[in-house]
């Protein structure tokens, strides 16, 4: 799980400087209007940076709405390696599985615009992000002992798209989906 949790790369100060004025550019304007509002031409002037800097940089509002997450993720991801149970290390499987799922629905739920805009950007994108795999292979190492974990962990993470949730709420709002969820979970922890 180590692997799949890797820090950022090292970077030039003047690019760190830029990247860090984008990142909250683009926080700002996307709390502010709303992701699907903002234009990358936004961010860029909100930024104080070229508009070439920021596409060579994140390459598209997906890219981008992917690196305002990654701080986000790996706040997720530290609780899941070196948290106190039952996320972190030390409780049962089955109650890991129920306690990820309610902390990964409360991230998704609590970022769903950009979740969406990183999960769609392409088809298949959700499951190319770096969070996905790490996702997963945790997923798949708690249900070791199910038949075929690997395709199981995807069956379970597939409600969990921020796709499928923006689908869900406005028909049975957060409650249901959020108890939804853990009953599902549940039962694939109890066999």
């Amino acid at each position: 799980m180590e692997l799949l949790c890797t820090p950022p790369p090292k970077e030039r100060a003047d690019a760190a400087r830029n990247r860090a004025a984008i990142l909250d550019a683009a926080a700002s304007l996307f709390a502010e209007h709303g992701v699907e509002a903002v234009s990358m031409d936004q961010v860029a002037a909100a930024a104080g940076v070229g508009k070439g800097t920021l596409f060579r940089r994140f390459g598209d509002k997906a890219g981008l709405a992917a690196a305002l997450l990654d701080a986000r993720e790996r706040v997720l991801q530290e609780g899941i390696l070196h948290g106190p149970p039952p996320l972190g290390p030390g409780a049962p499987p089955a109650e890991r599985l129920v306690a990820f799922a309610d902390a990964y629905v409360g991230y998704v739920l609590k970022h769903l615009p950009l979740v969406r805009m990183s999960e769609t950007a392409a088809p298949g994108a959700r499951y190319r992000i770096g969070a996905y795999r790490f996702w997963h292979r945790h997923v798949a190492i708690l249900l070791d002992g199910v038949p075929d974990p690997e395709h199981a962990a995807h069956a379970l993470l597939a409600p969990l798209a921020a796709e499928h949730l923006t689908a869900l709420l406005p028909e049975l709002g957060e409650d249901r989906v959020r108890a939804g969820i853990t009953r599902l979970w549940r039962d694939a922890a109890s066999g």
